[in-house]
């Protein structure tokens, strides 16, 4: 996919998203602009892995 393509099914995305949590996208993406490609991968990688293994550290906090 270009850019363009990838900007137009965002907007696309952004239009059926509800009002309230637009905000919270927007603040993201605001956190994000001034990352570092590699700052933005280590974060979605941990907040994959942490999504990935949420009942295992469910059982280990027990």
């Amino acid at each position: 996919m270009t850019t363009k393509e990838i900007k137009s099914e965002i907007q696309k995305t952004l239009d059926n998203i509800p009002e309230s949590v637009l905000q919270d996208i927007l603040d993201y993406l605001k956190l994000i602009q001034g990352k570092s490609i590699d700052k933005i991968k280590l974060s979605k990688n941990l907040r994959d892995i942490l999504a990935e293994d949420k009942d295992l550290l469910e059982r280990l906090a027990k």
